[in-house]
């Protein structure tokens, strides 16, 4: 995939697909979890919010950011907490990766053996830990109105309740097909 620039990021002619609304068990298979857990791993939402990720100079995370808050607004409006919680993992992981790459030069944490590399000491003369630290704010501050949206926390308890429901209703099922 090529490097996004500012001006190959642009938002989506439309809003974006809506699957876990039209297929019950999508929806309640996704697990909010912790963190950025799941966002690399599950589709189709990978798939459809990822080409709006990046974050490798300000105005690219700028840009990103923005893209990324109008798709989670645009699936509160639409009530998908799974896109919408996708889209908030995304833009969390924007803060978190911006952060690596200020830390870790070349952004690597770990060593191929799994050993913890130092992190990046010395001087910044091209200014690359400093504008990744930017970046990184600008994700941060993106992702604190994710989830201090009202709406977004009223939904995903919504949701919450709705999965407990979908799950007790499963398991009555296969119970019932082992009874008989």
């Amino acid at each position: 995939m090529p490097k996004a620039t500012d001006k190959s990021l642009v938002p989506p002619d439309s809003p974006l697909d809506i699957p876990a609304l039209k297929d019950e068990h999508l929806c309640f298979s996704y697990e909010i979890a912790r963190g950025e857990m799941g966002v690399l791993s599950f589709e189709p939402y990978k798939s459809l919010i990822l080409p709006y990720w990046a974050f490798r100079t300000v105005p690219i995370a700028q840009k990103s950011a923005e893209i990324l808050w109008d798709i989670f607004e645009s699936y509160l409006d639409r009530g998908d907490l799974v896109g919408a919680d996708m889209t908030r993992k995304f833009i969390q992981m924007g803060m978190t990766r911006a952060r690596r790459y200020a830390n870790h030069k070349g952004g690597r944490k770990y060593d191929k053996d799994g050993e913890q590399l130092e992190k990046w000491t010395g001087q910044d003369v091209d200014g690359k830990r400093k504008e990744k630290e930017a970046a990184s704010e600008i994700f941060k501050a993106y992702w604190r109105r994710c989830i201090a949206s009202d709406k977004y926390g009223q939904l995903k308890k919504e949701w919450s309740e709705a999965k407990k429901e979908y799950l007790k209703a499963q398991q009555c099922e296969e119970l019932l097909c082992y009874s008989t």
